[in-house]
């Protein structure tokens, strides 16, 4: 606790309830700046496909969650990652599985290297 009381000044000093309340208010839009996103999206149907390539357009990169959908309906996946692949190819952006659960899909202009390190 007293290398806490040192960063952050005597205890007596912070409310840590005023805090806690207001960690989720900023003063600024943290993404102002930014000139893409990095967006997780779970792949549960035909909309979140729709969902996946509409942000590859606008040149954001997604992290495709498939982990539900492959053990409930391996057909259904299939169908619609073939579907997001087309969509994506169409806009010359770049398709990969990551994990057994995860794809990552990423705009025109970023390529994703695919070989082993």
């Amino acid at each position: 606790m007293a290398i806490l009381e040192k960063i952050v000044g005597k205890k007596s000093d912070i409310d840590i309830e005023d805090f806690l309340n207001n960690l989720d208010s900023e003063e600024e839009d943290p993404y102002e700046n930014a000139d893409a996103f990095v967006k997780p999206i779970t792949l549960q149907g035909d909309e979140d496909s729709k969902l996946v390539v509409e942000e590859a357009k606008k040149g954001n990169i997604v992290l495709l969650n498939i982990g539900d959908l492959s053990k409930r309906n391996a057909i259904k996946l299939k169908e619609l990652v073939t579907s997001i692949k087309a969509g994506i190819e169409g806009i010359d952006g770049d398709i990969a599985k990551i994990t057994n659960d995860k794809i990552l899909v990423t705009p025109s202009r970023v390529k994703i290297i695919k070989r082993r390190a």
